[in-house]
């Protein structure tokens, strides 16, 4: 039990970590769609492509804790357990998100962006509904 207790607070702590820049990397591409200025630019390109890269081991080490669990448990729990395959549903989902970030990375930096702030706003409170419904069935573990 000691080491999926390990596994856990790590699990938390990573995850806590990658949704902090998560969040806040879609802010910097609000504010880079809004300032197309060079000098401000430059600076958002950077600042874009630092926090994506610093967080993205955030992003693997909450799916390494987090296979740790589920290994720890046992297949009986992961197969009777239905509330953690839709959590895992949404979790792709996120993955997918954030390897999205990438790609916008890029457009940013080759100045090839065509979305505005708007769709940037909006983008930033998806991964916040996500992390909701992922918090409510790891908590509430509904039997379905």
């Amino acid at each position: 039990m000691t080491a999926l207790l390990i596994y856990k607070a790590l699990h938390i702590f990573f995850m806590v970590a990658w949704f902090a820049g998560i969040f806040y990397l879609p802010r910097l591409f609000v504010y880079h769609a809004i300032n197309q200025e060079p000098p401000c630019s430059a600076m958002l390109k950077v600042m874009e492509r630092r926090l994506l890269f610093f967080v993205t081991p955030f992003a693997v080490l909450t799916l390494v804790f987090g296979l740790l669990m589920i290994f720890e448990y046992g297949r009986e729990w992961f197969k009777y357990n239905l509330w953690l395959h839709y959590k895992l549903v949404l979790v792709i989902i996120l993955y997918i998100y954030h390897g999205y970030c990438f790609k916008l990375l890029a457009d940013f930096k080759h100045d090839r962006n065509t979305r505005s702030d708007r769709f940037y706003r909006i983008f930033n409170e998806f991964p916040v509904l996500l992390l909701l419904a992922i918090i409510m069935l790891a908590i509430l573990k509904p039997s379905f």
